[in-house]
């Protein structure tokens, strides 16, 4: 049994286009960690009031306040300045990496999301190992 899996690590993934969000929570249930979802920063601020993840994965690209925006105003409040953000980004250009760390962002991963190396990926962001 892994110690680091007993108890369940929270992700928040926060995505307004369904099939991105249903790829994305299925591969992190598969790999055993618990889901938060939300569809926009709005419904993301609501959550956070109740629930502390671990990381949040967020699409850039979001109807209302935009990701950058939300990840600044999360890593300017003391309750949720810690949480790892990832961009989820369909963003390519160095401006656009720039972009999303200038915002707070801890890392990024680029979509159309490469499903075989998401989990280690994630993994990794997390310092948690598979053994």
């Amino acid at each position: 049994m892994n110690l680091h899996m007993e108890q369940k690590i929270q992700i928040m993934i926060v995505e307004d286009n369904p099939m991105n969000l249903k790829l994305v929570s299925e591969l992190l249930e598969m790999d055993g960690f618990h889901i938060l979802k939300c569809h926009d920063a709005e419904s993301a601020l609501v959550s956070l009031k109740t629930t502390n993840p671990e990381m949040i994965l967020m699409d850039v690209a979001l109807p209302g306040m935009d990701g950058l925006e939300l990840t600044k105003k999360l890593k300017a409040n003391n309750e949720t300045k810690n949480i790892k953000i990832i961009a989820l980004t369909a963003f390519a250009m160095k401006t656009d990496k720039e972009k999303v760390f200038d915002a707070g962002c801890n890392g990024y991963i680029t979509k159309p999301i490469d499903t075989r190396k998401f989990s280690e990926q994630i993994r990794e962001l997390l310092n948690v190992n598979n053994g």
